[in-house]
């Protein structure tokens, strides 16, 4: 789970083609976060781009591990007819949300191609699969080094030969304060609340809260707590977990409006800004694997 943010910029903007599947309207939960935070084919761009480079070849097999309504999974078969995808969550009305108002949409045989697991992403490493992705911060769940780390083993023992397990991250000096951001859509605002941090552990705690253009709202439609981690502690832990090979790739910025324009260039070094978001592209170099 993740924000939308233009001010923080601490995920990718919406564009592209329109990715939520029509069904319940307006006042559900899932629903209202799909249409404000999530952007498929902008995160699909990046992953072929990325893979190709990588391999020379187009990825087709994807594990989202914290898959929430396996919004991605569908639009990920619907991408390719060979593509196929597994989605793998714990919480089981949202996976049950998911195959009602996201699966039940395809038609059968493309249906056949998503496969949702209820289950813990820290068990879950068969089949391998050329992708693995943790989207919207959702790994920030684990706050310690062997949480942490044993989560990058599991994801590292599910990649096929030429696998690759992406991940996103955010930060800024504006992560570290209490504050509320709002954006407008059609019929509500979304509403980014981050009401603790604590510096000495980098704990924080965030929700999402929906407000209705003709009056009412849910809040607290979504609750997180998790540490923030730093990039330097996220390669340092994937190295640990035996990634060879990590990769950062930061959102660039639009010159005319200063925010993040959801294209992400491979960078060592970058200037800090009150917020950013960025991949990392990990691992297993064919040396290492032999």
């Amino acid at each position: 789970m993740a924000t939308r943010s233009n001010t923080r910029r601490r995920a990718t903007s919406r564009r592209g083609r329109k990715t939520t599947p029509r069904g319940p309207r307006s006042r559900e939960r899932h629903w209202l976060y799909q249409e404000s935070v999530q952007s498929p084919e902008v995160q699909f761009d990046f992953f072929d781009r990325v893979y190709r480079e990588r391999n020379g070849r187009l990825p087709h097999v994807l594990k989202e591990d914290f898959c929430g309504t396996a919004l991605l999974a569908r639009q990920w078969v619907l991408r390719r007819a060979n593509n196929v995808a597994i989605g793998v969550d714990l919480d089981a009305p949202t996976l049950r949300w998911g195959r009602e108002h996201n699966l039940n949409t395809l038609d059968a045989a493309t249906r056949e191609r998503v496969v949702l697991r209820r289950d813990n992403v820290l068990h879950v490493t068969r089949p391998r699969v050329d992708l693995v992705v943790a989207l919207n911060f959702s790994y920030f769940i684990f706050q310690t080094r062997d949480t942490l780390r044993e989560y990058f083993i599991a994801a590292r023992k599910s990649l096929g030969p030429d696998g690759l397990f992406i991940g996103d991250i955010f930060g800024g000096w504006e992560a570290q304060k209490p504050m509320k951001e709002r954006s407008r859509y059609s019929g509500f605002t979304y509403v980014w609340d981050q009401t603790k941090f604590d510096p000495i552990s980098n704990h924080a705690e965030f929700n999402i809260h929906f407000e209705f253009h003709d009056g009412g709202g849910i809040r607290r439609a979504f609750t997180y707590d998790w540490r923030l981690w730093s990039i330097p502690e996220i390669t340092e832990i994937l190295a640990e977990a035996g990634f060879d090979r990590v990769a950062i790739y930061w959102e660039e910025i639009d010159r005319s409006t200063g925010f993040g324009n959801s294209r992400f260039r491979r960078m060592t070094t970058a200037r800090n800004a009150e917020g950013w978001i960025a991949f990392f592209v990990a691992s297993v170099s064919p040396k290492k694997r032999a």
